[in-house]
């Protein structure tokens, strides 16, 4: 990783704060390994359908999102360039806000997500220096134009298998939006590196528990998918 790419050009002086969380938002949920439709890109934003597809339309006008089969929405070269700009100061930010100040996962996100869209190129540069140039955010998930992690072959909690042991990988941007789940997985200290071991898989009931450190913690199926994990024997 070099400083140059941190200082290159602000490509998000033409854009607006709410251009930015559209695009930021579409990056995020891409991330998640599902496709992103108008329906998931609302909820994740708390917003209203029809201003999501008015939303849409105007990004697409301006190049910046495609619309494919099944009303996919993918970014294009121009809004994953501004994307990626809005995703590395957030996740740079959330870094600062846990590991320099102390603030936990859900203040922190809450906090970087106000400062993101003031922050300028040289001061991002000098915050990634500061902290030594990190490859991923508190949550696990990577810093984009920073080094990236150690390769492993990640998948959704949901998908593990009862009596298995698992390392927590990321807990992706999905799941950062959902305030009382990221508190839940804060309190049962639930985050990236933690070993799990699968107590009980419980399809009938829609739960998965895990034991850890002494500590055990179920889960909805649909919240477990947002967590990503990987087994000790994918580590490279």
């Amino acid at each position: 990783m070099t400083m140059s790419t941190l200082k290159s050009k602000d490509t998000r002086v033409e854009t607006t704060a709410s251009v930015q969380d559209y695009l930021g938002a579409i990056y995020d949920l891409a991330g998640g390994g599902r496709p992103v439709i108008g329906a998931r890109l609302a909820k994740h934003m708390g917003v209203s359908a029809p201003a999501v597809t008015e939303a849409i339309q105007r990004l697409t006008r301006s190049g910046y999102v495609k619309v494919g089969r099944g009303k996919e929405l993918t970014l294009t070269a121009k809004g994953r360039q501004v994307a990626e700009v809005t995703a590395r100061r957030h996740r740079l930010l959330e870094r600062w806000l846990t590991d320099s100040l102390g603030l936990d996962w859900t203040d922190a996100h809450e906090e970087a997500h106000r400062l993101e869209h003031a922050i300028s190129p040289r001061v991002e540069s000098r915050l990634a220096e500061m902290l030594g140039m990190p490859s991923t955010c508190p949550h696990g998930n990577p810093i984009p134009g920073m080094a990236k992690p150690p390769r492993v072959e990640p998948f959704p909690l949901a998908q593990a298998k009862e009596g298995a042991t698992v390392i927590v990988e990321r807990i992706t941007e999905e799941a950062e939006a959902d305030k009382k789940l990221l508190e839940h997985l804060w309190k049962n200290d639930v985050r990236p590196g933690r070993r799990l071991r699968i107590v009980e898989v419980a399809p009938w009931a829609g739960t998965i528990t895990a034991a850890g450190d002494g500590q055990t913690i179920a889960l909805g199926l649909p919240a477990a998918a947002k967590i990503w994990v990987y087994t000790p024997e994918s580590q490279a």
